[in-house]
């Protein structure tokens, strides 16, 4: 390879590395469903299909089951579907443990 062919190889390839994370970051937020209530944990279970959680939460558990781990954390998620059922929004609580996951599942 003559040194001119090398230079071309090296600025190609750096080209390539530098647009990957521009057009990469654009298909994940294509990916992601918009923030908002369910009415119950199925309609929900459709978008995230192991639960929402705050950030920092962890699933509680009782017995020998294992918590779950693989849960979407979006906090405004969870707190769109936390709470009392609010009659003017038609807002569920899905987070019926407490414990910062919504509608976790394995």
């Amino acid at each position: 390879m003559t040194t001119t062919v090398r230079r071309l190889a090296a600025t190609a390839l750096a080209l390539g590395l530098l647009a990957a994370p521009l057009t990469s970051g654009l298909d994940a937020a294509d990916a992601a469903p918009k923030p908002k209530s369910y009415k119950n944990c199925t309609a929900l279970q459709k978008d995230y299909p192991h639960g929402v959680a705050k950030k920092g939460a962890r699933d509680k558990v009782t017995g020998k089951a294992k918590p779950v781990k693989n849960f979407t954390v979006s906090t405004k998620v969870y707190k769109l579907n936390d709470g009392p059922r609010n009659a003017r929004t038609g807002e569920y609580d899905l987070d019926r443990d407490n414990d910062g996951v919504a509608c976790e599942k394995r």
